[in-house]
């Protein structure tokens, strides 16, 4: 009698699961995709957020659950993306979320950080709070290390998260398609050569999570971020897909642990 091992089973049981919620995340993303749209932060106005007194010192930046966090999309995406993340943060105590919501089409990388680094400033300027923590997803996770490595954005990012970022690139981006962006995902593209060069100083705490069943990061290994001057931790994540990543309530929930842990971390020079 041939005896099979259970662990392949178990593997494969899993793998079928995870390419079902995978499709069920996709039909979910292109439901939600038209309410995207629009304004990506939080409806308050310009002072709604308490703001931190100033006394004429400099102290270190708090860390608590009011540090605002930032959330970045990625290709063919909007802010719909992070419906279900946004709640669970909120859900964690995390009460300040907005979400860049920019044109990807329009944007490549480096455009796409410098929005972003506006944004950081306004919510910086309305939350009280000199630093905040970013999440990207996809080609938002590049597009915010771009800013955090290249732009100096490491003075107002503690916490880098990404979910399934191409940091080195992707064969899925080797489509014929006109869009810069997805050329810059390419790998050895003029982006991510710059992004290996060094980053001494770099003070941004960076956690990239990644899955054995991401079907556009190609190989599915290219989600770990690998750069000798950064400070970085790795995160597996098994059978989940690539647009149910920032959806799945078990990368939601150790995302808000992951963030909550930061509070613990060394504190950083204020920006």
């Amino acid at each position: 009698m041939i005896r099979v091992s259970p662990l392949p089973v178990r593997t494969l049981t899993g793998a079928v699961f995870g390419a079902a919620v995978e499709v069920a995340a996709i039909v979910a993303a292109l439901a939600l995709y038209p309410s995207g749209f629009g304004e990506g932060r939080d409806r308050r106005g310009p002072g709604s957020w308490p703001v931190a007194p100033s006394d004429g010192t400099v102290a270190l930046p708090a860390l608590s659950t009011d540090s605002p966090i930032l959330l970045v999309h990625g290709l063919c995406s909007n802010r719909a993306i992070f419906h279900i993340m946004r709640r669970g943060l909120r859900q964690a105590g995390f009460r300040r979320v907005a979400v860049l919501n920019y044109n990807w089409l329009n944007n490549d990388v480096r455009g796409a950080a410098r929005l972003l680094a506006d944004q950081v400033e306004r919510v910086c300027e309305d939350s009280g709070h000199e630093r905040v923590h970013v999440i990207g997803h996809s080609l938002g996770g590049v597009v915010a290390r771009y800013y955090a490595q290249r732009m100096g954005g490491d003075a107002r990012v503690h916490t880098l998260v990404t979910l399934g970022a191409p940091h080195t690139g992707t064969l899925a981006a080797a489509l014929p398609l006109p869009v810069r962006a997805i050329r810059q995902l390419r790998p050895g593209s003029d982006v991510l050569a710059e992004l290996a060069e060094p980053a001494p100083g770099c003070g941004t705490r960076f956690v990239a999570f990644h899955s054995d069943l991401d079907e556009l990061i190609v190989p599915a290994a290219n989600a770990r971020l690998v750069h000798p001057d950064l400070r970085i931790r790795n995160v597996p994540v098994r059978a989940v897909g690539h647009v149910s990543l920032p959806m799945h309530a078990r990368v939601v929930g150790e995302v808000c642990r992951v963030l909550h842990d930061a509070h613990d971390a060394e504190p950083l020079a204020a920006a």
